[in-house]
């Protein structure tokens, strides 16, 4: 026979002793060996299947072809699969058990390590082994992690490392690190707990939107107990605090076929926190920490402009909200014909606070995403809730009665109670306010013939005069004095303080008065109130903007529905715009070019940490088709307005590019031109952090 390894004639390699089939070595047939039947038998049993077979016989149901034994390994015998998987079952029990005991003595037992972990932050979780494995050459834990936590986010004082081999998950640098969370009872899917400190405080201290609903102190108290602690933080929150921190840290970013660019990190926690989500759709469980990592993660999605999930969520999270009672009194009913509440009553006033402001933050995401022209998951009227207490109160647990203001209150947009405000409890009124002005124009459009009219006085429209005087008057009017003052900037020349809640209060009424009246603005009509309207919010916006870029403050860290704003106001810009170029006014469209570019240039900004100024601005791209297209113009997209004398930044630098393949979704506004359209969710690429000054401060 010829040797293992040689060539025949026909140049198929020669099969070894007793590697054909039985039944070609009995006949002497070539064999290809091929498994689990060879060649020559499957044609032998298909030319034997292709005559019917004779009365009283029935031919095989596949080839007869039979190997021999492979050395050292049995015949499988027959055995009943339910006996089979016993067998198995108590051969994974054992070798647990034999795991446990060998392991025991290389580790300290659980009471020992208990108190370590509170002290260190776990670092007894990154043990020597796992430096090593990790390629530190520090001798100690610590010096592993600090050798991995390089990289300092700007504007926090807080390092992280992009480089980490434990970026998406836990610890899977060695046996003894996996054995020892086994032990702790950690979550292998977060990051190191020193990791992920970080990345709450990156939270808390950048985040404008999510640390609303959590209680501070009491959420970093509950970070340092030990993870089978039933008050430890649930794993779906500090999935969602990961991805939404990861717009803040340094990240690790995948280049996708289209093109595009997805940070791995924050998908990867985004998608645990998704599967908590499917888990307690299905059973309940845990119902209320998850309500709250959905809201986390629908402030993320928001951010990163992914429009389709945002949309989803809004929904989902409002109709989840409904049946724990959110919408009561007290977020508990123990009245009524309905099926009871899902949630038990509060157990106290930092309980009661955390679902009251869980339930806002869902209420005011739902009016931010349906901002102009979709219609509210819930009608202001189902909402029984009281408007949350301030932060101090709510922080430092103040014992004081519930607010005594609520949606049916009869002058909740004029009356603020001074115990009782701040600038969240503002915001949270402004951004309601806006809400009213979008259930105005669904309502009245919803079955109207014909669109809204120019010609038409709006003021002669039921209820039209009194939303008006809310949104261009009464609400601004009767803030309390530190309020209407301060418009949320403090100091200039390069540093100050920024509260980003007051600083949305004071434009969202002029972003609602443009929503409003923009279906009647006739700039050939310049006596026309609505006209007037138009162009004096949009002058307000652009200098809240001017007011704020004279500073060095960073406009990132702004709440993200200010790209809205500025959007609305530079969708009143092009129409000005257009008007001059029509009637031959070239230095007053030069003016508002630079106007408009200023708003870009705003929009282009905030896309840099955030992909939803970038949205919109690709969104004004297609509003401004027509202008660019008119206008006289060499260069008009390059139109630069310096901001102040010493302002610390200028419109004359050419603007980022803006990709080809970025996906926008339209703006739900009603006098949007049918240009600005897009298509689908898609996300915008990586948007890495920037320097930030540091004399720059913030509060929310």
């Amino acid at each position: 026979m010829p040797k293992a390894g040689t060539s025949t004639a026909a140049g198929r390699t020669a099969l070894r002793r007793n590697q054909a089939c039985r039944s070609c070595r009995k006949r002497k047939l070539k064999c290809d060996a091929s498994r689990p039947h060879c060649g020559t038998c499957v044609k032998q049993w298909h030319a034997l299947i292709s005559v019917p077979a004779p009365p009283g016989y029935a031919h095989p149901a596949e080839p007869q072809c039979v190997y021999d034994p492979v050395d050292g390994l049995a015949l499988a015998p027959e055995t009943d699969p339910i006996e089979k998987i016993r067998i198995l079952e108590d051969e994974v029990a054992k070798l647990k058990i034999q795991l446990a005991e060998k392991s025991s003595q290389s580790i300290s037992p659980m009471p020992s390590t208990q108190p370590l972990l509170r002290k260190s932050g776990f670092n007894l979780l990154r043990p020597e082994s796992a430096a090593s494995s990790s390629g530190s050459q520090g001798s100690g834990s610590g010096n592993s992690v600090n050798k991995g936590l390089s990289y300092e986010v700007p504007g926090t004082g807080l390092r992280t490392d992009s480089h980490s081999p434990e970026v998406y998950g836990g610890n899977r640098s060695s046996t003894n690190t996996i054995l020892n969370m086994i032990y702790s009872g950690w979550n292998p899917d977060l990051p190191e707990p020193q990791i992920l400190a970080h990345y709450v405080d990156i939270f808390f201290k950048c985040d404008p939107c999510g640390p609303r609903i959590l209680h501070r102190s009491s959420f970093l108290s509950a970070l340092r107990l030990h993870p089978r602690d039933p008050n430890f933080p649930h794993s779906a929150i500090l999935h969602a605090i990961c991805a939404s921190a990861s717009r803040w840290s340094p990240r690790k970013v995948a280049t996708m076929p289209d093109g595009s660019r997805r940070d791995e990190f924050a998908e990867y926690h985004a998608s645990k926190t998704r599967q908590y989500i499917d888990k307690t759709m299905a059973t309940g469980e845990d119902i209320f920490p998850v309500v709250q990592a959905c809201i986390l993660l629908a402030w993320y999605f928001y951010q990163e402009g992914r429009w389709v999930e945002v949309w989803i969520f809004a929904g989902f999270q409002t109709r989840v909200s409904v049946p724990l009672r959110l919408n009561y009194p007290g977020t508990f009913s123990t009245h009524g014909n309905a099926p009871g509440a899902y949630l038990p009553p509060p157990t106290g006033f930092r309980d009661l606070e955390c679902r009251r402001r869980t339930w806002w933050m869902s209420i005011m995401f739902d009016r931010i995403v349906s901002v102009g022209g979709w219609i509210h998951s819930i009608d202001e009227r189902d909402i029984g809730t009281e408007l949350p207490l301030p932060g101090d109160v709510f922080e430092m647990e103040q014992m004081i009665p519930s607010n005594p203001q609520d949606m049916c209150t009869e002058d909740l947009f004029t009356t603020h109670i001074p115990r009782y405000t701040d600038s969240f409890v503002l915001l949270l009124k402004a951004i309601m306010l806006f809400g009213r002005v979008t259930d105005y124009n669904v309502r009245n459009n919803l079955r109207a013939p014909t669109a809204p009219s120019k010609n038409q006085n709006p003021f002669e429209l039921d209820g039209f005069r009194v939303l008006d005087n809310l949104v261009h008057k009464d609400f601004l009017d009767n803030l309390l004095q530190p309020y209407k003052q301060n418009l949320g900037v403090a100091g200039s020349n390069g540093g100050g303080q920024v509260d980003t809640d007051l600083y949305m209060v004071h434009i969202i009424p002029h972003a609602a008065t443009i929503t409003l009246h923009s279906p009647y603005l006739d700039l050939t009509n310049l006596h026309s109130t609505s006209t007037t309207r138009c162009l004096d919010a949009a002058r307000a916006i652009l200098d809240a903007y001017f007011m704020l870029s004279a500073t060095s403050l960073d406009i990132t860290r702004l709440h993200p529905f200010v790209t809205i704003c500025w959007y609305l106001a530079a969708v009143v810009q092009v129409q000005v715009c257009k008007h001059f170029i029509e009637s031959g006014e070239h230095d007053r469209e030069q003016q508002i070019w630079g106007e408009i570019n200023v708003l870009r240039q705003a929009m282009l900004t905030y896309g840099s940490r955030s992909p939803v100024g970038i949205r919109q601005e690709k969104l004004l791209q297609g509003l401004m088709r027509e202008i660019v297209r008119l206008t006289s113009q060499r260069r008009p997209l390059e139109v630069g307005l310096p901001l102040y004398p010493f302002s610390h930044s200028t419109l004359f630098a050419q603007p980022p590019p803006c990709p080809n393949n970025a996906q926008i979704a339209p703006l739900p506004n009603p006098a949007s031109t049918n240009d600005a359209s897009g298509q689908g969710s898609g996300r915008f690429g990586n948007y890495g952090p920037e320097e930030h000054d540091s004399t720059a401060s913030w509060t929310y």
